[in-house]
């Protein structure tokens, strides 16, 4: 298909979801751009979240683990469902209870300035590395289908892309991308049935034929039984629900959307109602992964890892499933950045700047910083798009849950202390222990040959940072005097 033609479908993307962002954002203040003003429809919300919790990272790069792991994300996913209920039920009432627009702002109240500072310091890392690592991915591709025949470069396509969400985001943040998400997310799911159905009438074959050839091919294992494998599934699964408490419930992004919702029922049944769609359409890409691989060889088609599922749609399919694939690529694309860009904007601007706190500021003066912030962040994707380009690691997926595994591991500490005990920190300390844990997390790693042997660390990795901040932090606190009680869960 021709690249103009992709090209144009592109931009006339982009426009329908500038008419949606024209549509919701007038009258949008700061309230609107941080929670929605608190009325977010909780269906809206909970289906908008599986196009951010997916990420173009999932649609490309869970159908090209296939081909080394088979179903093993299966086990992760098995973790996201009882990392979702502790979500529901431990973290959304206490952030209800205090009624909170950053969830960072519990941190202040239960373990002082110093770990709440922290707390939303990991989570800009965090989130900053994670989204951007997510959109090079998916930029990479758009640059080698469409716009490298077209002559433009790598750079001004990423500033396009940014520039687009920044403009679509800019007014009313959280209230747009609530309708912003929902529409995408439909595209992208349309994108991903289509293309398994589709899969399914090349190789002609039903359902269940197909699943007896991937287990014949070896694709359709699920469970990794080598308890030294990074992969173990016991440690996969006990590593998907710390994944889940910390990237949705100590997230900003993620929690900013849920905490839109009026009342903690709806927001719970948020949740729950993401938590089934996302284990049907994760299965969804497992499958249609392993039917790529089944017509790989057929086709001819070298391509391995992130690169199969764009070189057998881009190269052997029809232009319909090419466009199908295009706009549910795009729309994978879009959520996860927009809703990143406008988070970190509300961190920075609460609980690093202390917008809600400065009285010296006018209304008018707080949408100015707000706004001169969000462009900020603009420009800080693009660098690190540019750095990610830079390194182009042959798979997304892996690289962005182990830098979760060293950046969400002080968040996953520094929550797992304030409603687990009732001690009192020692403050001017929390900075040393939260960048501490994922420096010795490192260490340990890069010498597990030496320390563990054949035993090497996996999705772990996020739980034993999560356990050296803890021990750090009981170090540096002392049991609470009698007096008023602490906020816990």
């Amino acid at each position: 298909m021709s690249p103009a033609l992709l090209f144009c479908i592109l931009i006339g993307y982009f426009a329908l979801l500038m008419a949606v962002a024209w549509v919701t954002s007038r009258n949008a203040n700061n309230e609107s751009f941080f929670i929605g003003n608190k009325s977010s429809n909780w269906v809206l919300v909970a289906f908008g979240m599986v196009g951010t919790t997916l990420s173009g990272a999932t649609f490309i790069s869970v159908p090209g683990a296939v081909g080394n792991d088979g179903f093993g994300y299966g086990q992760v996913v098995i973790g996201y469902v009882f990392g979702y209920i502790a979500v529901a039920y431990l973290l959304l009432p206490l952030y209800y209870r205090l009624k909170l627009t950053s969830i960072y702002h519990y941190l202040d109240v239960r373990l002082g300035r110093r770990a709440y500072q922290s707390g939303a310091g990991f989570f800009i890392l965090s989130r900053l590395l994670g989204a951007t690592a997510r959109l090079y991915l998916v930029v990479n591709i758009l640059q080698a289908i469409i716009l490298d025949s077209l002559g433009v470069p790598f750079w001004l396509t990423t500033f396009v892309v940014l520039g687009m969400i920044l403009l679509y985001t800019y007014q009313g943040g959280v209230k747009t991308i609530v309708w912003t998400d929902t529409l995408q997310t439909s595209c992208m799911l349309f994108g991903l049935f289509a293309c398994v159905g589709f899969m399914l009438s090349q190789l002609h074959l039903s359902i269940p034929d197909s699943l007896a050839q991937m287990h014949a091919h070896g694709l359709s294992r699920v469970f990794n039984m080598d308890a030294d494998h990074p992969h173990y599934w016991l440690k996969d699964i006990v590593a998907g629900v710390f994944i889940v408490l910390t990237m949705t419930g100590m997230d900003q992004e993620m929690m900013q959307k849920t905490i839109s919702v009026k009342t903690v029922g709806d927001s719970q049944k948020n949740l729950l109602s993401l938590t089934v769609v996302l284990v049907i359409v994760l299965s969804a890409f497992l499958f249609l992964g392993g039917l790529l691989y089944l017509y790989a060889p057929v086709a001819g088609v070298a391509a391995t890892g992130d690169k199969i599922f764009p070189a057998v749609v881009m190269g052997h399919l029809p232009a319909a499933v090419q466009i199908i694939f295009l706009i549910a690529l795009i729309s994978a694309l879009f959520p996860s950045a927009d809703g990143a860009i406008t988070a970190l904007t509300s961190t920075f601007c609460i609980d690093i700047l202390g917008i809600k706190r400065r009285v010296d500021l006018s209304d008018d003066a707080k949408v100015r910083l707000r706004r001169h912030v969000h462009l900020g962040f603009a420009f800080l994707f693009l660098a690190m798009v540019l750095v990610f380009k830079w390194v182009d690691n042959p798979s997304m997926i892996g690289v962005i849950l182990r830098v979760a595994g060293y950046t969400y591991g002080p968040l996953l500490g520094l929550f797992a202390f304030g409603m687990m005990t009732r001690r009192t920190l020692n403050d001017r300390l929390v900075p040393l222990v939260t960048v501490g844990a994922p420096v010795l997390c490192a260490i340990l790693e890069f010498n597990q040959d030496k320390l563990f042997g054949s035993y090497r660390f996996g999705l772990e990795l996020l739980i034993v940072n999560g356990i050296f901040v803890f021990a750090g932090l009981f170090a540096i606190s002392r049991r609470e005097k009698a007096g008023p009680a602490v906020v816990t869960a």
